[in-house]
């Protein structure tokens, strides 16, 4: 007869739940990647011209110059790459917002980080003429870099704690949309070419655009998901973080950074798209519990199925032409965040 030690015997029950929970989340975050895969392939499948799956492998791998390889190569594969990264990147951003200030309503919206991007292209269409979409990436990210520091700064910096940089950002961003709207007020010209870029797209999609925007995305998505334990410890509160040892000036700059990275290249390539950065964390909370070094990647994996889901449908509900991507994530976002908030075990971090 075999006998088991108590102490050994405890040790193995108190083990075992984590263990099983690690391993679930480990296993949706695997089943949320094949997803990504489908939908990815759904948007380079479907258009104005469905592409039937076989030719989609071929015009990949097996490029011979058709007009059916030429609309996947050019035109369907950005589209979709760029989708990927910007879903990627809003949803990030929108993780570690909320982490970041305790709060979880916020979206990079709440910062003015979006206002900062659209300032800055308006003033670069008004003012200095400029007029196409590899122009205004450069522009909105410095917008969105200027506006962080701002907000930072005006927050407290060293002392900066999340309503305080809530309250910068909501200011701050009520500033610069005044400007915005009267800059368009004063010139027709800047309206009407800033009216297509405002409403998020991923129609105007190419290889320039998604080079020029990686860089900033993948070193923003790689700080964000390192900042995983610290972020875990400042929604714990400033008193029990610094009990814990975290640096809290530390941790708010990185963040920061990570989010002016992540949200300035995402603006900047496809405009300000509402929503995705904003209720994909509420999701992923729902399935992985308050713990960021899950809610990252989880928000990682599901923000671009939403964004590119969203963009197939664009596409399909008014075939032969298509709603901007910007305008269906309102449509699906609205009802969905008002769900969300009535149901306080998932409005609450």
């Amino acid at each position: 007869m075999t006998v088991v030690s108590p102490a050994k015997s405890g040790t193995e029950t108190a083990s075992a739940p984590p263990r099983r929970r690690t391993a679930r989340r480990a296993t949706g975050l695997i089943a949320s990647l094949g997803v990504l895969l489908a939908f990815a392939a759904a948007s380079i499948a479907v258009g104005a011209k469905p592409i039937p799956l076989d030719q989609v492998w071929h015009g990949l791998f097996h490029y011979t110059g058709s007009d059916t390889d030429v609309v996947i190569r050019d035109v369907r594969l950005p589209r979709t790459i760029l989708g990927l990264l910007v879903g990627v990147g809003l949803g990030l951003a929108g993780a570690v917002i909320q982490a970041l200030t305790r709060n979880p309503l916020a979206d990079p919206g709440l910062l003015g980080l979006n206002a900062g991007a659209s300032a800055a292209v308006v003033s670069a269409i008004s003012f200095l003429g400029v007029t196409s979409l590899t122009g205004y990436v450069w522009f909105a990210f410095l917008g969105t870099a200027v506006v962080s520091v701002l907000v930072y700064a005006l927050g407290g910096s060293r002392s900066a704690t999340p309503v305080r940089l809530a309250l910068a950002g909501t200011a701050v961003y009520a500033a610069l949309y005044g400007y915005i709207n009267a800059v368009q007020l004063l010139d027709s010209a800047a309206l009407d070419k800033m009216r297509f870029w405002t409403v998020g797209s991923l129609a105007s999609a190419n290889m320039t655009v998604v080079r020029q925007v990686t860089p900033f995305l993948l070193i923003g998505a790689v700080l964000a998901l390192a900042l995983g334990r610290s972020l875990n410890a400042v929604a714990l509160g400033d008193d029990t973080a610094r009990a814990l040892g975290t640096n809290l000036h530390r941790t708010r700059a990185l963040s920061m950074a990570a989010v002016t990275l992540l949200c300035g290249a995402a603006t900047a390539a496809c405009g300000p798209i509402a929503f995705v950065g904003l209720i994909v964390p509420h999701l992923v909370r729902a399935i992985t519990g308050p713990d960021m070094r899950w809610i990252l990647p989880y928000a990682a994996v599901l923000s671009p199925v939403l964004l590119l889901g969203s963009d197939v449908l664009g596409r399909l509900v008014t075939r032969p032409a298509e709603l901007q991507v910007g305008i269906v994530t309102a449509f699906i976002g609205g009802p969905l965040f008002i769900y969300l908030v009535r149901r306080r075990r998932m409005a609450q971090l």
